[in-house]
Order: structure tokens, then sequence, then C-alpha cells
């Protein structure tokens, strides 16, 4: 499944490990994209800062983001591994990890949905041929289910408690940076949180308490800006519009939109889960504009929620416009640029084109090995195919 959205991984060590890992992420985020941009619009339309507030189509944000969401995830991962069976006890698993912990389970889904699956086959395959006629189905379904309830409360009890350390120390780690004045280094622990749906956990719980503190003396504060910024993001999909896998680019459109202007963030961390690497893109555009909003001495009045440009300009002080702004557009120029270098500027992809377009050639064509298969079907076998005998002549 991975390979349907990333290049064929060849060779060995720690590159071409993380590449796999990437295109494993891929595979189980990618074909739920639309799922996400359901979400994403659902979000910016109806939450109550949305643009069309409503309190009873709001109920649908949380239910999507913390269960729908993760349980696809599980349930695509597990089908990559194992086939329907393994989706089937990949997202019962999921919902254990989903119960466990109150902030999106994006990362527990990624392990317990195809460990689960994985398994579900191991035990299929110790199993095999050893299931009497008749048995079978009454076999498949109770070991399906019992491990479904076991691995369900194994995420319950092991993997969100887990996950939820992971959250605490993220925000302990950017405290630590905030407190001691290397606020640029932040964004090396902030983005990758990001990227794993620990975004609201870092904003809301680390970084909004102290910028309503320092609002409240200097009337704005550069925390609320160090998580909702829009730049980075808009400048990786920016890039994966331009020069990522062909096969992507018609869904960036429309997360350039949810993203930016929308103020969905979450919208654009798949593209980063299915290539880590382009996390390093995201560091550099969020480190560069927190670098310009202490140097502008630039800040919000509170924080923008969601996440957007025009909730920046609602919530821009005097004095701010400038450095505000230009960090913004600083920080997507640079995520830009360092996401271009590390898709390589388009050369992968269109190599995966030109590959494509061979295969599909010689698939329309037909193979060597092919035709002398069809050859042989219609002629008999190849010691029995007729051979041009010569004619005597006439006496």
């Amino acid at each position: 499944m991975a390979a349907t959205y990333t290049p064929k991984v060849t060779g060995s060590g720690f590159k071409a490990g993380v590449q796999r890992m990437g295109g494993h992420l891929a595979g189980m985020v990618m074909p739920n994209i639309g799922a996400f941009i359901a979400w994403g619009l659902i979000t910016a339309l109806f939450i109550p800062t949305g643009w069309l507030p409503n309190k009873e189509l709001a109920q649908l944000v949380d239910p999507m983001i913390k269960m729908l969401l993760p349980v696809l995830i599980g349930y695509t991962g597990g089908r990559a591994v194992h086939g329907q069976r393994g989706a089937v006890v990949g997202a019962v698993a999921t919902m254990g990890v989903v119960v466990g912990s109150e902030v999106p389970m994006f990362l527990g889904a990624m392990i317990i949905g195809p460990l689960a699956a994985y398994l579900m086959k191991q035990f299929d395959k110790l199993i095999e041929d050893r299931i009497r006629p008749g048995f079978e189905m009454l076999v498949d379904n109770f070991s399906a289910g019992i491990l479904g309830l076991l691995m369900a409360v194994a995420g319950m009890k092991a993997i969100g408690p887990v996950v939820r350390v992971v959250t605490e120390a993220a925000g302990h780690g950017v405290d630590w940076l905030i407190s001691h004045h290397i606020m640029p280094i932040a964004s090396v622990l902030i983005e990758p949180a990001k990227v794993l749906f620990l975004n609201n956990a870092i904003n809301h719980g680390v970084l909004g308490p102290i910028g309503v503190t320092q609002a409240a003396h200097a009337g704005k504060s550069i925390m609320f800006m160090l998580e909702s910024n829009p730049g980075p993001g808009l400048g990786v999909l920016l890039a994966y519009l331009l020069f990522g896998p062909r096969r992507l680019r018609p869904s960036v459109p429309a997360a350039v939109i949810i993203h930016f202007f929308g103020g969905i963030h979450e919208i654009y961390f798949p593209y980063i889960l299915m290539k880590p690497r382009m996390i390093l893109a995201a560091m550099a555009g969020g480190a560069t504009a927190i670098s310009i909003f202490m140097a502008t001495g630039a800040g919000l009045v509170a924080t923008p929620s969601p996440g957007s440009i025009f909730a920046y300009v609602a919530e821009t002080p005097k004095g701010s416009w400038f450095g505000v702004y230009a960090g913004v557009l600083a920080s997507a120029a640079v995520s830009f640029a360092v996401g271009s270098a590390l898709l390589g500027f388009g050369k992968p992809a269109k190599s995966e084109a030109k590959s494509e377009a061979e295969a599909q050639a010689k698939a329309a064509a037909g193979s060597p090995d092919r035709t002398a298969e069809n050859r042989t079907a219609e002629t008999g076998s190849p010691d029995q195919m007729s051979v041009p005998q010569p004619v005597s002549p006439k006496e």
C-alpha cells in the first residue's frame, strides 16, 4: 500500500529504513486524506470561531478527530499487513488507545493497528491446515475477536499511557526552552510534536497560559505565534504542490486553502508523515519566524484559534503588523525552499513518472514471455508446433 504513494525504496541502512518507515506511514494516512479534509472543512466552518458557527454541527469535530480518524488509520494499517482480517483487528485494537487518552491518538493508531494485524497474521499461519473441516469460520471469527479484545485492553492500559507521557515530555521541553530564552530552538520540539497531532496540547496547555500572562502586562505575546504560525505548513504544502509525487499533487490545493485560510493545520501533517525528512523544512521555517518575531518585538493579543491568516489579521495589535507578517511570509519561504530541496526539486517525481510510463507501455505492448505463452497456447506445446515442410518438386 505504501508503494502507491512513495517510490520503491532500495538498499539498506538508516536512510533506507527511514524512507521505508515514511512509506508505511503514508500507506496508513494518505488513503484517508479525504476524511482529514472533511474534518478540516467541518472544523473551519462550524466551530465557534469558524465561518458559519453552529453549535449542533460543531459536535462532529471532537468525535471525528479523537475517534473516527485514528480508527481509520488503525484499520488501514491493519489492512496493509493482513488484509481484511488485519483491518478488523487493527480497528478494534485502536479503540483501546482512543478510549485510553484525552488527545488524538494518531501515533498510537499507527503503532497498534499494524501490530495487531501482524499478530493475527502469525496466528493464521500457525493454525493453517490444522482446523477440522466445518470449524473454519468459527475459529476465524473467535480468534479475531479474542485477539481484538486483548489488543484493545493492551492499547488502553499500555500504549495510551506511553503516548500521554510523550505528550507531557514535549510540553515540558518547550517550556524549558522558553524559560531559558532560546525560543528559536523551540521549533525543534514544536514542529515534530505538531506532526504527531500534539499541537493542541502544546498550544493550549503550555504556550497559551504563558501568552495570556504576558499579554495581560504587555498587551501582546509572542507565545501565541510559536505553534499557530501557518507559514511553515504553507511552505511544505507548496513544495509538495510543485515538486512532490505526482499522484499527491491534485490533493494539495485543497489542503493549502484549509490550512492557510481555514487554520486547520492538521491537514498538512500527513504530508510530513509520508516523508519524515520534510519535518526539517517545518523546523527551519518555524525557527526563522520565531527569530523575526523576537527581533521585531511582534506579538498577538490572544491565541489565534483556528490558526488561520485571517485570525492573525484579527488579533494583530498596532505596531506588530510588519513583524507578524514578515515572520509568516519568511517562514513560508524558508520552509518552501528547504522542502523543495528535500524533495529533489521534482527529480524523483519525474523519475517515478518515467518509470510508470515505461511500465504502462510495456504492459500495453505485452512482454516477450507473455507473447510466447499466447503463441504456445494457440499452437500447442513448443515441441508440437507445426513446422513448414519443404515441398518437393513435381516429377
